[in-house]
């Protein structure tokens, strides 16, 4: 059974260009090891292990349920 390792709530990643700056969004992700071995970044819409194409879904989703954005996240 693949377990998270670590979770990382979602933001805004700011990038000083030389005319202002680019937010690049990235959304709520769990860092999971597969059973196959291998440690991935999954998120809502991407659930399957790279290495091996074990479907994650039901973990992913049961640890990233209730994830409520408060208007400071989408509004920095």
């Amino acid at each position: 059974m693949a377990k998270v390792i670590e979770r990382a709530e979602a933001h805004y990643d700011v990038q000083e260009v030389e005319f202002g700056r680019v937010y690049q969004w990235r959304p709520k992700s769990v860092l999971i090891e597969c059973e196959c071995g291998e440690m991935t970044m999954l998120t809502a819409s991407k659930t399957t292990c790279k290495a091996c194409g074990g479907q994650h879904t039901g973990l992913v989703r049961e640890d990233l349920r209730g994830c409520q954005l408060e208007d400071e996240d989408l509004h920095p």
